[in-house]
């Protein structure tokens, strides 16, 4: 507490210094902010020789990221830390406000009773994880169905008794057309706080929406969420038979009611098994890595204007390797270039220059 008191009181005087100088350089005349420019920048490079690598304290890094909101982006070269430094600051801020503390694991299951566990289902194909758990106890191994369950999954095995049966795999691909999937994304902001947004793909054609994003994801806005959702859709209901969604306590009764009512059933994934929902956890993957890794998200607001972009340029833009690299908004693939010398690509920006697009120039 007396380390973090420190702190506090170390970034408040540091935040005033800078309030105080920029008063007083507002007074002076533009002839001497030139020349003081100059020295200063002189200064910086001599430092920059002796020193590749300058100790920052916690102040002088709040003080620096606050100023790079000021300054313009053109100007940042004037910085000794590159963007990358300050948007590695912020997830180091997000580490320390979101850590729990780890519990103790349960020891490791036995060599000899995993070989058994699998001679079982190898001599058995019928029987899932709960028969081997009886059977296993009638000969004196006292283990818990969740065991058996992560010993069949790490050997990659289906634990529910019907393997003779398509897999979760098989039945994603023939059912894709009348499937969609739903999970949620956190989002923490500058001000660690974090942003939950709800989000829907369709597995056909990999389209995505985003329904809602909320500080407090409570049941009764999820089931809103869901409503606003049959609405937009209108007609288009009718295509859908599945929804695929976890087990977070979030989706509550209504929330699946809203979906049965309209005649899909709703498919619960298997406990910790992600790649249930690969579709969705693989969009979460995709829109991390290409923009919100690379950038700080200030509220809320900005956190909105920021998906609604991308997901235009996903929707409307991006090519797919599971749509022969088409967009989910185009069904026909491009026409072919006759000649290419006569042809201009024109490029596009968007989300402040960190995604290109292109398309032939009219």
């Amino acid at each position: 507490m007396a380390r973090l008191a420190t702190v506090i009181l170390s970034c408040g005087y540091l935040f005033l210094c800078q309030v105080l100088q920029l008063i007083v350089l507002g007074l002076r005349g533009e002839g001497s902010k030139e020349v003081e420019i100059l020295v200063l920048r002189h200064q910086v490079a001599v430092l920059r020789r002796q020193v590749s690598r300058p100790d920052l304290e916690p102040g002088d890094r709040a003080v620096l990221s606050a100023l790079s909101r000021l300054l313009p982006r053109p100007r940042w070269a004037g910085f000794f830390v590159t963007p990358a430094t300050l948007l590695r600051w912020h997830r180091n801020l997000v580490a320390r406000r979101w850590t729990y503390p780890r519990q103790p694991g349960r020891p490791s299951t036995r060599a000899e009773l995993r070989t058994l566990v699998l001679r079982l289902v190898q001599e058995n194909p019928t029987w899932g994880c709960r028969r081997i758990q009886g059977e296993l106890i009638g000969l004196g191994y006292g283990i818990a169905a969740s065991t058996v369950w992560k010993i069949l999954t790490q050997a990659g095995l289906d634990p529910a008794p019907r393997r003779s049966g398509p897999t979760w795999a098989q039945f994603l691909t023939a059912q894709a057309k009348g499937i969609l999937a739903c999970d949620f994304l956190h989002v923490d902001t500058i001000g660690l706080t974090r942003v939950y947004v709800l989000f829907l793909i369709e597995i056909a054609t990999r389209r995505v929406r985003i329904l809602g994003a909320t500080t407090n994801p409570t049941g009764a806005w999820v089931a809103q969420q869901a409503r606003n959702l049959m609405m937009d859709l209108g007609e288009r209901v009718g295509r859908f038979r599945f929804l695929i969604r976890d087990r977070d306590s979030k989706y509550t009764v209504a929330f699946d009611q809203v979906f049965t009512t309209e005649g899909i059933e709703v498919l619960r994934s298997p406990p910790g098994a992600p790649r249930a929902n690969a579709h969705a956890e693989r969009w979460v993957r995709t829109v991390r890595r290409e923009c919100l890794d690379r950038m700080l998200i200030y509220n809320p607001r900005h956190l909105h204007v920021v998906l609604d972009e991308y997901v235009r340029h996903y929707n409307e833009h991006r090519p797919h390797q599971g749509r022969s690299q088409r967009p989910p908004n185009r069904d026909a693939p491009p026409p072919l270039v006759a000649d290419l010398t006569t042809i201009r690509v024109r490029r596009r920006k968007i989300i402040h220059g960190m995604i290109s697009e292109y398309s032939q120039a009219a």
